[in-house]
Parts: structure tokens; sequence; C-alpha cells
């Protein structure tokens, strides 16, 4: 098992991260999508009942999608696994601002493979040490990993300038560029995601390699989302949950379409 804390700041308050992330959600799967492959949104409901971050948050949004990922994992990995072996099962309970998710692959690795990635968004710059209310011994286990959306290096590939905060400025907001290795000390607002990432991939041979592979992918996921959420500001920046849900439901119906039609789209793994 590897355990890892990724800690994403961004010039936003917590209340108007709930807005952008959902917004941003919807746009990055419509990019996510197409040619048989992308995201299938089976549920997206409300809850109740349920007690998250020490019973703090007992009720939110509830969401089960399938991920058909045939084109984004390694070669080793489709080599080794039917096609159909590939579509993992995201079940998340978005009680903001706490966000637990879970992904699986019923179908062939079941209880063998579990990716969990609990968030909890905080009006501050990351200084946290224990954000998650880990036990000692997990804390023990536990590797902090912070990401700089403004300043960590991309890929070539991920690259665009007009998703590029060092040299964004809203329109809407005025907030922008994010210049210097500390522009976080000089924003206001500010918030930090804390996503706790564990990872369990039970197969002899492949556990560490596998692993390794996904949480390596994080920091890539989730530095590209989140550039994308602050640049897409002007976009997301006054709408309200409504609009959100109303969002979220034309989404859905536009995924079902996409997937069926068209090439591969977005992030594909090496080869």
């Amino acid at each position: 098992m590897i355990i890892k804390e990724y800690r994403v700041t961004l010039p936003l308050t917590v209340e108007e991260y709930q807005v952008a992330q959902l917004w941003s959600v919807a746009e990055a799967s419509k990019n996510e999508t197409g040619g048989g492959e992308g995201i299938e949104v089976l549920k997206n409901e409300p809850f109740e009942g349920i007690p998250f971050y020490g019973g703090k948050y007992t009720s939110g949004q509830y969401t089960h999608k399938i991920y058909h990922l045939y084109n984004k994992v390694p070669a080793f990995v489709r080599i080794l696994a039917p096609k159909g072996a590939l579509e993992m099962h995201e079940k998340a309970w978005n009680a903001y601002p706490y966000c637990k998710t879970v992904i699986t692959n019923p179908d062939y690795m079941k209880e063998n493979f579990e990716v969990c990635i609990e968030t909890i968004h905080c009006p501050d710059t990351g200084t946290q040490e224990n954000a998650h209310l880990l036990s000692p011994d997990k804390l023990k286990k536990r590797h902090v990993v912070v990401l700089d959306i403004a300043n960590d290096p991309v890929q070539a590939k991920d690259y665009k300038l007009e998703e590029d905060p060092s040299k964004f400025k809203s329109v809407k907001t005025g907030r922008g560029p994010l210049v210097g290795p500390r522009w976080r000390d000089h924003c206001d607002p500010v918030m930090t995601c804390y996503k706790l990432v564990t990872i369990e991939f039970k197969w002899w041979g492949l556990q560490s390699k596998v692993e390794n592979f996904i949480q390596n992918s994080y920091p890539r996921l989730f530095t590209n989302f989140h550039r994308q959420v602050f640049c897409w500001i002007d976009n997301w920046f006054g709408l309200t949950m409504y609009d959100i849900r109303v969002l979220e439901d034309k989404t859905k119906h536009e995924l079902d379409e996409q997937r069926l039609t068209g090439e591969v789209r977005g992030t594909k793994a090496e080869k």
C-alpha cells in the first residue's frame, strides 16, 4: 500500500472552489471522452446520513461513473489485461468541503484493486500537518507532495499558454498572474486542496510497478487539472450550484453521445 498526500494551493475561496471544481470536471470529462472511451455517468444524486471526516459531514452529492480507459494505460498493462478489464468504476461522495472518491475494477480485479482519494478543502496555504486527522501509524506511512500550479514543470504535450497560471490574468476577478516561488503567500483569497491518495493493487509480480505507476500519474493529473481550474475562472465565476446541476445533466447526455463517436480524446499513456 502506498499513501501520499498531495497539496494544491489556489487563489480562490473554499466556497468558490466547490463551483470551480464541478464546472471543470464537467468540462474536462468532455475533453477526455470519444471514440469508444472516456467517462460514462451512471448516477448523480443527493445522499444523506453517511458520516465522513469524523462524522462532521453527513450529506452531499453521490456520483457513480465508469471510466473506459484502454488507450489511457501503459502498454504493459494492455498486454496483460483484456480490454474489458480496463473499465474503472468511480464512486464519489461529495460532502463538501470533504470529498471521498473510490476507484475499483469490480469486473476483473475485484477486491484486489482500489484507489481511494480523500480531499479536504481548507482556507490556508497548505501548512496543516494533519488535515486528514490521520492516526500516528498512517502519518508515518504518508508522504507529502506539494504541487505548485504556477511553477511546477508540465509536459510539452500538456502545455497551453491560455492555461498557464504564471501568465494568465482573470478579466472578471483581476486575479493572476501567479508570479514567483512564493506567490501563494501574497494571495487573497487563498485555499488548499489536501488530497490523500491510498492505492492497493494485489497482483503478484506487478504490485509495486502498478502502484508506483498510478501514484506517479497523480502529480501530472492534479497539476494539469488545477491549472485549468484557475485559468477557466472567467467561465465559472458567478455560477450557482443550481447552474452546476443543470450543466452536469447536460454534460451526461453529451458524454453518452461523444463516447460512441469520433476519435479517442485527451490524455493517453506513454507507450
